[in-house]
C-alpha cells in the first residue's frame, strides 16, 4: 500500500478508519497511520465494517481478484456464483442448495473466509454493477437499478448512497463530465422510489471492462476465432461476435480488445433480451478472456523455466480462455474429441443449423433476404468472414430429441453426446461455476464416453481452473517437443510439476508453440509434422 503498487489493485481492499473510507492499494492519497488501517478480501467486507468507497481512486473500478479461480474452497465457489447472479434469481437458499450446504453455515463459512455473508457480497456486486453502467451507459435510472439486479428502485438509491455518498446522478455526473457525453437520457434524474418497471427487449449497451496487465487479447480472439461456429459466432476484423443464452433470454454481443498496454481493457457491446442479464453477462465475459488473472505473478513463475522463458517473453500476459455457456462448452469438447479443429468445427455448425434456434427478429440460415452487409465483412487480409451471428446454440434438450438424425461418425461418440445431452436435460447433470473441480471431473468422467481430457478441458475452461496440464493432448505435446521439453504424457507431467499452480497457462504456452514453425534444425522425420499444425478442440 505504502508503495501505491497497482499489481494488487482488486485483490485486496484498504480500509482507512479515520476518514471512513475503502481504497484501493494504488490510491494516491496520502498513506494513512498504520494503527488507522484495515485490510478486506472484499469490497462487501469494508461495507459492513461501516466504510464507503473513495471518491478518487474508485476501488471497484479494477480487475476482480484471481483468487476465486485459484482457491476451490466452498468460499471460492460462492463467490464466482454470486458474480453469476445467483443470488438475485435464487436467493440464499438457492445459492446454499446449489453448493450444497445449508444457508446457516454458508453464511458462517463466507463471513469468517471474506468478511462478509451472501447478502452483503450480492449487494456490493450490484453496486459495482450500478456504477459501471451510470459512468459507462446513457440507460436512465430506473433501467440501470434493475439491470444491476436491485429488487427496487428504492433499495437501489439507498445502496449507491450507502456505499458512494452520492445520489447516482450524482455519481454519473461527477465521473462522465457533460463535454463528454451523449444526449442526456429522457429520465436521466434520481429515479422516483416505487412504480418503475425494467426497460424492453433489445436493450443495446456499451461498456469496458478493466484487464489486469500483460494482457494477450488477441492471443484470446485467436483462439476463440478458429474455433467459431458459423452462424453463432466469428472472428471479425476488431474482435469477435457471437449469440449467447442468458437466465432471461438471448443476447448478442461483440467483445474486442481496448484500452492501453498498461490499462488494457475490453470493449463489450451487447443486446439484450432483458436487462436482468446484464450482470450476468458481464461476469461471464471476464471469465472469458480470463481477465482478473494476476499475469505478472504468473508470467514470473512459468519465465523460472528456461524452456518457457523465450514464449513467455514473446507473448506476456497469455490468458486461459474461459466459456460463457458450461453445456455448450462440454459439447464442444466431445465433438472435438481425436479430431481437427476444422473437423469438430464443421461438425458443431451442421448441428447449430439443424436445431439452433434463430435469434428473435432475425431470419434462419435458409432464409431470403436482402443482402446485410455485414454478411460480406472482410478480415485484414481480405478473406471473406462467416456471415453475422444469428443463430443461438442447441439446448440439450433438442440435442437429446434429435441429435442422433444430425451427428456423423463413430457410434460410440454419438451415444456418449447423447448421454450427456440427456442427463443436462433431466438435471442428472449440472454444470456451472459452482462446482469444484475435483468435483466436476469426477462427475464427467463416470458418464460413458468421457475421458480425463474431456473432463480436464472443460474443468479448465468452465471453472476457470489454473492448474490443469493436458499431457494426454496430441498437440499440447507436440509444442512441448518444440520447445525442448519432454514429449511423452509421463514425463511432461512430472517436469510439469514446477509449473504449479499455473499450469493451464504453461499448456497455453505449449498450444501456442504446437502451431508455430518449428525452429531451423535437422531435418524432420516423415512422421513428425513439420510448420504449422492443426490443432485438436
Amino acid at each position: 500500500m505504502s508503495s501505491r503498487d497497482a499489481r494488487f489493485d482488486g485483490q485486496f481492499i484498504t480500509g482507512v478508519h479515520s476518514t471512513g473510507i475503502y481504497c484501493r492499494p494504488s490510491c494516491p492519497a496520502t498513506t494513512p497511520k498504520p494503527a488507522n488501517v484495515s485490510f478486506f478480501l472484499t469490497a462487501a467486507a469494508a461495507h459492513e465494517a461501516g466504510l464507503r468507497a473513495c471518491k478518487r481512486c474508485l476501488p471497484d473500478a479494477v480487475p476482480g481478484s484471481p483468487a476465486w479461480n485459484i482457491r476451490d474452497d466452498l468460499a471460492a465457489r460462492a463467490m464466482r456464483l454470486i458474480g453469476d447472479g445467483t443470488v438475485e434469481r435464487e436467493g440464499v437458499p438457492g445459492l446454499a442448495s446449489r453448493l450444497g450446504y445449508t444457508p446457516r453455515h454458508l453464511t458462517r463459512v463466507l463471513v469468517a473466509e471474506v468478511g462478509a455473508g451472501p447478502l452483503a457480497l450480492a449487494r456490493a456486486h450490484r453496486a459495482q454493477t450500478a456504477r459501471v453502467l451510470l459512468t459507462s451507459t446513457d440507460l436512465s435510472i430506473t433501467d440501470i437499478a434493475f439491470a444491476a439486479g436491485f429488487g427496487s428502485v428504492r433499495q437501489f438509491n439507498d445502496t449507491i448512497a450507502a456505499v458512494y455518498e452520492r445520489t447516482p446522478s450524482a455519481l454519473r455526473a461527477g465521473a462522465r463530465p457533460a463535454a463528454n457525453r451523449g444526449p442526456t437520457h429522457p429520465r436521466d434524474t434520481d429515479a422516483p422510489e416505487d412504480g418503475d418497471t425494467p426497460g424492453g427487449t433489445g436493450s443495446r449497451i456499451s461498456l469496458f471492462l478493466p484487464a489486469r496487465a500483460p494482457f494477450d487479447g488477441q492471443g484470446l480472439l485467436d483462439f476463440l476465432g478458429v474455433r467459431a461456429i458459423t452462424g453463432v459466432e466469428r472472428r471479425t476484423p476488431t474482435g469477435y461476435e457471437r449469440t449467447l443464452r442468458l437466465p432471461h433470454g438471448w443476447a448478442s454481443l461483440h467483445l474486442a480488445p481496448a484500452g492501453t498496454t498498461a490499462a488494457p481493457t475490453i470493449a463489450c457491446t451487447v443486446s439484450l433480451a432483458s436487462l436482468a442479464d446484464l450482470a450476468p453477462l458481464v461476469s461471464r465475459v471476464r471469465r472469458l478472456f480470463d481477465l482478473d488473472a494476476d499475469a505478472q505473478a504468473i508470467d514470473l513463475a512459468l519465465a523460472d523455466d528456461p524452456a518457457l522463458a523465450d514464449s513467455v517473453r514473446r507473448v506476456p500476459g497469455m490468458r486461459v480462455p474461459g466459456s460463457l455457456d458450461p453445456e455448450e462448452t462440454l459439447f464442444r469438447a466431445l465433438l472435438g474429441q481425436q479430431v481437427s479443429v476444422a473437423s469438430a468445427r464443421t461438425a458443431l455448425g451442421n448441428l447449430s443449423a439443424a436445431l439452433g434456434e434463430p435469434l428473435p427478429g432475425h431470419p434462419g440460415p435458409d432464409s431470403s433476404g436482402p443482402p446485410d452487409p455485414a454478411e460480406h465483412a472482410t478480415d485484414p487480409a481480405g478473406i471473406a468472414l462467416p456471415g453475422m451471428p444469428r443463430l443461438l446454440f442447441p439446448t440439450a434438450e433438442r440435442i437429446a430429441e434429435n441429435g442422433r438424425d444430425v451427428l456423423r461418425g463413430p457410434v460410440a461418440r454419438i451415444n456418449a453426446i447423447i448421454g450427456v445431452a440427456e442427463a443436462l436435460a433431466a438435471g442428472e447433470l449440472v454444470l456451472d461455476v459452482g462446482e469444484s473441480s475435483e468435483e466436476l471431473q469426477a462427475r464427467l468422467t463416470a458418464l460413458p464416453g468421457i475421458g480425463p481430457w474431456t473432463a480436464g478441458y472443460v474443468a479448465m475452461r468452465v471453472l476457470g481452473s489454473p492448474d490443469i496440464l493436458l499431457t494426454s493432448d496430441l498437440a499440447l505435446r507436440q509444442g512441448a517437443d518444440r520447445l525442448g521439453l519432454p514429449a511423452t504424457a509421463r514425463d511432461l507431467a512430472a517436469h510439469g510439476n514446477r509449473w504449479a499452480p499455473w499450469r493451464s497457462y504453461a499448456g497455453m504456452h505449449l498450444w501456442r508453440a504446437a502451431g508455430s514453425p518449428r525452429p531451423a534444425g535437422p531435418p524432420a522425420s516423415p512422421r513428425e509434422p513439420v510448420g504449422p499444425v492443426t490443432l485438436r478442440r
